[in-house]
């Protein structure tokens, strides 16, 4: 049986989307494909790899992708956007079959000390984990009803 594919969909795709990534591998990564892009790709963000690292999760292998890299290429049963911009600017992609908004704050642009910036960035891994972790536990729910 085919594995359906996720993508994980944010502005730059160089934070919260990658994240969202890793967790889903880390979680459930032998029942999905998992992609993340972005519209505007940029290098994922140091912080990123720091952060993630302290749950013991390694991004080896990621990059930043545009999401024109899969129009036409690659189809996603399931689309879940992690901003506000990319749930706006969101295409129809052919052939999806269940797209989710997960609005996470974006840590990239929080201001201030070291430490704030740090902290917002834990805090968008947190929330991403918790959402990755409740709707795995949601699909499993479905499945047994």
């Amino acid at each position: 049986m085919k594995k359906p594919r996720v993508l994980f969909l944010c502005i730059q795709n160089r934070a919260r989307s990658q994240m969202a990534e890793a967790f889903l591998r880390h979680y459930a990564g032998d029942q999905f494909e998992v992609y993340s892009a972005g519209f505007e790709p940029a290098p994922i963000h140091p912080y990123v790899y720091r952060v993630m690292e302290e749950v013991d999760l390694d991004l080896e292998g990621q990059h930043s992708k545009g999401v024109n890299e899969f129009f036409n290429e690659v189809y996603f049963g399931i689309l879940i956007t992690v901003c506000d911009k990319a749930e706006k600017r969101c295409p129809t992609f052919p052939g999806l079959g269940e797209r989710q908004y997960w609005p996470i704050e974006d840590p990239v642009a929080v201001e201030g000390t070291e430490a704030e910036k740090l902290a917002a960035f834990r805090r968008a891994r947190d929330q991403i984990e918790q959402h990755i972790l409740n709707w795995l536990e949601s699909r499993v729910r479905e499945e047994v009803s």
